[in-house]
């Protein structure tokens, strides 16, 4: 010890040195920008057995035309100027929805504060358990934060922080669980700045209970979950979506928590899908939890497709682009998407995507398609970008292609509001192959709406596809289309918000039922559509499937 301290008195000058070495290099390497680690996952580019009767007629391989990329170029150039301005007081729009999402919220708290369900004709409430698991408030809350309505969030949250409980009985819908409370919670408590804790133990809570139904042979759970751990619901054949749309909320709760076996539970699901066989990256809408084969006889990108689409995009954003293979399924799945699925209207030349039905049998295709299938605008536009604006985009022939597609289904969402009396859009519509005039809602148009599928819940969708081709694109149209939407919703549903019976009919009678994505999606992206500012950056965030914004991170 002697010789050491006697080392160091000779040659401290040398170890000052090495010191400031040292700290310097560490001062080097954290001001460097972090190298994003590839991870790759297993994918099999395995055919469903049933492709081999699948007959050669059914493939249309949409493509855009010469003139529809003419028009995207010049869209892109006019999204150059940057010092152009519009004339529309944004502002005073925004404000007209912030009153409506505060009008929306006044009377649930009136009514039914803290319930689960709302019924706002009748002005009582109910609830999914027998105690309630805050819902609606969960759902809303990161609304009410961005709208800057801190007295209506401070209600909520305090909600939720001090009479919430998740250990009661009773099963719940594990889907809507995850994306509208799980999800809700966690961006809440992002927004609010990381720092209210009670929000991410209460989510933590959740989270844990939830998790228990991914032990199954595949991992693929149940489509409903018990809150207390004394029991487990049957999974057999279940939804695709459900299934595939719990990623992004837990991955992000592991990411807060530490806890690695939420992101590992849920990253299984995905990896029994990349391993399952397909119809050309299209899949069913169903799957076996017991052999983890997808087993239904309907492909859609409406109900119980949908989102396994957008979160496959989704996930290798949330993770700065990290996880090659799901943007590699995704980009496979939209070139299915174009081959099968894609057509164009006769009369109108509205592009549309469709369904594929009887599958395992002698398939066809079908031209209906789900308002929710207007989530594929903004998600192909999404994916074009990688959530950077067209003017500092690199695209490549396969963006360009797929962010033409994105604005011509834009467009034909918009035409399932403005071709309607009402101005709103029916729950599902009807596109003609030929000269079919039944059920059209517009003399000489393409778009047939039978009686039962023309009501409204005043869904976020095309609202959504809006804001994203606003945000991403420049183009202006879009935030005019919104405030269509927007005035539309205000004269047929304004003062006691509820969804709509016959969007055919002017004004259309009002249901007693209103839907929590009222305020937690629809309003919210009409606000981000109208805001002049850059609220979510989308280089920044990924919105899950109930338009909570959920922060990008490194592995």
């Amino acid at each position: 010890m002697a010789a050491l301290r006697w080392l160091l008195r000779r040659y401290k000058w040398l170890v000052a040195i090495s010191a400031l070495l040292a700290l310097l290099t560490l001062i080097h390497f954290k001001q460097q920008p972090t190298e994003v680690k590839l991870v790759r996952r297993y994918r099999s580019n395995e055919q469903h057995a049933n492709m081999a009767n699948w007959p050669t007629p059914l493939a249309q391989h949409w493509r855009a035309s010469t003139e529809q990329l003419a028009v995207l170029d010049t869209i892109i150039h006019d999204a150059q100027c940057t010092t152009c301005h519009d004339d529309i007081d944004w502002s005073r729009r925004q404000q007209r929805v912030v009153s409506a999402a505060r009008t929306a919220w006044h009377s649930y708290a009136r009514d039914a504060f803290g319930h689960d369900d709302y019924f706002p004709l009748s002005h009582r409430g109910s609830n999914f358990t027998h105690l309630g698991i805050g819902y609606i408030v969960a759902d809303v809350l990161d609304t009410l934060w961005l709208m800057g309505l801190r007295d209506e969030y401070k209600m909520g949250r305090d909600f939720l922080a001090n009479q919430v409980s998740f250990d009661q009985r009773g099963t719940v819908s594990l889907f809507e669980s995850t994306i509208r409370i799980l999800g809700g919670l966690l961006s809440a408590y992002h927004l609010s700045g990381e720092t209210d804790t009670k929000l991410l133990m209460l989510a933590d809570d959740l989270g844990s209970r939830l998790a228990k139904s991914f032990n199954t042979t595949t991992g693929i759970p149940p489509e409903t979950a018990t809150l207390r751990p004394d029991g487990m619901t049957f999974a057999h054949v279940c939804s695709t979506s459900e299934s595939s749309t719990l990623q992004l909320e837990f991955r992000y709760l592991a990411h807060l928590t530490n806890n690695p076996k939420y992101k590992e539970s849920v990253d299984r699901i995905i990896d029994v899908m990349l391993n399952a066989p397909k119809y050309d990256s299209l899949v069913p809408t169903r799957i076996d939890a017991k052999t983890g084969l997808f087993v239904g006889t309907e492909i859609s990108l409406g109900s119980r497709g949908d989102s396994y689409y957008e979160y496959m995009l989704k996930q290798w954003l949330q993770t700065k682009q990290s996880e090659v293979d799901l943007r590699i399924e995704y980009d496979a799945a939209v070139r299915g998407i174009k081959k099968y699925l894609v057509r164009t209207s006769p009369r109108q030349g509205l592009t549309y995507v469709g369904e594929m039905i009887d599958v395992t049998g002698k398939p066809k295709f079908s031209p209906k398609m789900d308002h929710l299938v207007c989530f594929l605008a903004g998600n192909l536009a999404l994916g074009a970008t990688n959530g950077t604006h067209v003017r500092k985009a690199h695209l490549s022939a396969r963006d360009r292609d797929d962010l033409v597609l994105a604005r011509e289904l834009g467009e034909t969402c918009a035409h399932m509001y403005f071709d309607t009396p009402s101005g709103l859009a029916p729950e599902i519509a009807y596109f003609a192959l030929s000269n079919e005039t039944t059920n059209q809602i517009l003399p000489n148009g393409d778009i047939l709406v039978p009686p039962l599928d023309r009501h409204s819940l005043l869904r976020p969708e095309t609202v959504e596809s809006f804001y994203l081709l606003w945000k991403l694109t420049g183009e202006k149209k879009w935030r005019e289309y919104g405030w269509r939407v927007f005035e539309a919703i205000e004269r047929c549903a304004h003062g006691e918000y509820t969804s709509l019976d016959d969007v055919t009919v002017v004004p259309p009678t009002k249901r007693d039922s209103v839907e929590s994505f009222f305020v937690a999606e629809t309003l919210k992206y009409l606000y981000l559509l109208f805001d002049d500012g850059d609220r979510v950056p989308l280089t920044h965030y990924v919105f899950n499937t109930e338009a909570h914004p959920l922060p990008i991170f490194s592995l």
